[in-house]
């Protein structure tokens, strides 16, 4: 898929039949481009990374190597689920690497957004570039970039990870099959493609993952709160009947007053985070049922260690975005 901008006569991926023509034309594609060499893909395990390495495996098979990185950012029990479904269930070529004191050491003290994107961008590249060292024949570099991505960094709101590609130094050709796709679109281009419905409607997440959720610096206790918190988020709003597009917490680098065993407690607030949307390009606040805020507020305040406060962002975007940093 040539050139970072969306034709306009390009039809909107909505029907089965119109996904099975994507990929269709995706897989010659790929296999014109890629040939016989090896393609690096940077595995996530998000909807993106995954349709990538679904339509890479239906085009070079075992030319395709996967790179999953724990760079500590990751949302509770993900490095796991990924080998299990990508090593065991679907038999891929699979690199995990370990690299979470690398990335949380560089990241200390950091506070400003747009560095600790461009700080986990470069350690990301840096880390492929040296497991690409070790493999023979390595010419291409897989990445699930999507249009919101381009159009974001284009128009200067944020940097993403996925969109610039390599250093000059490292001569990979980039790979990028769902780079004029919207987030929908991928996921009927992953049903189509056969893939779980755990893996394609699993819950968007961003490149930097928790480190643009745990606002400001990162410290380690704050980022597994975080951790904490989200996965309970996510467990009960995913108990309703009909979920929201996207659902998780954010901790920001506040403290505020509260009482625990009698005594003056300083702690963070949690935020609950849920909105609807069709592209990410814009998206409206979801109003939840008191119950399950409710439920989301005693478990969080009961079960997370430093939070003491649990609140509700209920911002549209624009003018706010849907992740905080």
């Amino acid at each position: 898929m040539t050139g970072n901008v969306r034709p306009a006569e390009m039809k909107r991926i909505t029907t089965p039949e119109l996904a099975q023509a994507f990929i269709d034309e995706q897989i010659s594609e790929l296999k014109a481009q890629i040939g016989d060499k090896k393609v690096l893909l940077a595995l996530s395990g998000g909807v993106d990374s995954s349709v990538v390495a679904a339509l890479l495996i239906k085009a070079v098979g075992d030319q395709l190597v996967c790179v999953h990185v724990n760079h500590g950012l990751l949302r509770k029990g993900e490095p796991e689920q990924v080998i299990k479904v990508f090593r065991d269930e679907l038999g891929a070529q699979l690199i995990y690497v370990d690299a979470v004191d690398r990335f949380l050491d560089k990241l200390a003290g950091v506070t400003d957004p747009e560095r600790k994107r461009k700080i986990i961008g470069k350690e990301f590249i840096d880390v492929f570039a040296e497991e690409a060292r070790k493999l023979d024949g390595i010419e291409f570099l897989g990445q699930g970039t999507i249009y919101p991505d381009i159009l974001e960094s284009k128009d200067g709101i944020k940097a993403h990870h996925n969109v610039g590609g390599m250093p000059e130094e490292f001569d990979f050709e980039l790979v990028e099959p769902v780079k004029l796709l919207y987030k929908d679109e991928v996921r009927v281009v992953g049903k189509q493609l056969g893939l779980p419905d755990n893996m394609v409607y699993r819950q968007p997440f961003p490149g930097p993952g928790l480190g643009v959720r745990c606002v400001g610096a990162i410290t380690r206790d704050r980022l597994e709160a975080l951790r904490e918190a989200d996965a309970i988020v996510r467990e009960e709003i995913g108990k309703l009947d009909e979920t929201p597009w996207q659902y998780f917490a954010v901790i920001p680098d506040m403290q505020s007053t509260g009482i625990k065993d009698n005594k003056r407690y300083m702690g963070w607030s949690a935020v609950i985070r849920a909105i609807n949307t069709v592209d990410a390009v814009t998206a409206e606040s979801v109003v939840l049922p008191w119950e399950t805020l409710r439920t989301i507020r005693d478990r969080i305040i009961a079960e997370v260690p430093g939070v003491n406060r649990v609140l509700w962002d209920m911002s549209d975007k624009p003018v706010s975005t849907i992740e905080w940093e």
